[in-house]
């Protein structure tokens, strides 16, 4: 993944941002992580950097080159076993810090393709020339309601319940992370996002504004959007390429 864009901002309501996000080249490969943290003003944001860095720090001593998918995938998942440890061991460090968390969702670029995982309702979306696929599931309450059929996809965009996650580095011991592999064609696109782009931005608008002519200007056009609706939670978009 040669061409990377990524922004993040506050938002419109929120009075910092608890997202965090890392783009990083290593032995030919491609590292990408969005961190959305929860638990409060200061252990939110420092449980999503503390994810990131970690991620980020234990795929490097993992990665070389020509890794294969599934090499890349056993990597991915003891580095998010790590981030989750080390969100943990900080949260015992202060009272302020107790029950801090964040989502997580990766990207690993292999010769052809990524291994991406994930663990709560941060998203990874693989657009082609046809469509656009999310290739994560959210970990969460209004998810399960629309696979119960409860709800519909588009009544869990506006859901009060929408931000309740059922798993997250942090709070648990050993939370599971969903680990795919996914192919991707010269031109393809993953796109990955907090739950603020989501829940103010609907897939068809983020398949129209990445596959217009400008992809160099695409993530601050998403941005622009969720801020016209209200940008209630922070916006974290990386979108990268396949060349």
């Amino acid at each position: 993944m040669t061409n990377i864009w990524s922004i993040t901002d506050t938002g419109l309501v929120r009075k910092e941002n608890q997202d965090a996000y890392a783009v990083k080249k290593a032995f030919g490969h491609t590292i990408c992580v969005v961190c959305d943290g929860m638990g409060g003003s200061a252990g939110g944001k420092l449980a999503s950097r503390l994810a990131v860095d970690t991620f980020v720090a234990e795929m490097e001593k993992r990665l070389s080159p020509g890794a294969p998918a599934d090499r890349l995938r056993e990597a991915t998942v003891v580095a998010v076993a790590l981030a989750n440890r080390a969100v943990r061991e900080a949260a015992k460090s202060s009272v302020e810090y107790q029950g801090m968390g964040t989502t997580l969702v990766s990207a690993v670029s292999f010769d052809g393709g990524a291994v991406i995982a994930n663990v709560g309702d941060s998203r990874a979306y693989h657009i082609n020339r046809d469509r656009i696929v999310q290739v994560t599931k959210d970990h969460s309450l209004v998810e399960h309601m629309v696979e119960r059929g409860d709800i519909t996809a588009e009544e869990a965009r506006r859901h009060p319940n929408r931000n309740l996650i059922t798993r997250a580095l942090g709070p648990d011991v050993d939370p599971e992370c969903d680990c795919y592999i996914c192919q991707l064609l010269e031109g393809d696109y993953l796109l990955m996002c907090s739950d603020g782009l989501v829940n103010t931005v609907t897939d068809q608008e983020i398949f129209q504004e990445v596959r217009r002519e400008d992809p160099d200007t695409c993530v601050e056009r998403l941005l622009a959007i969720s801020k016209s609706r209200g940008a209630s939670d922070n916006v974290t978009v990386i979108l990268a390429r396949n060349l």
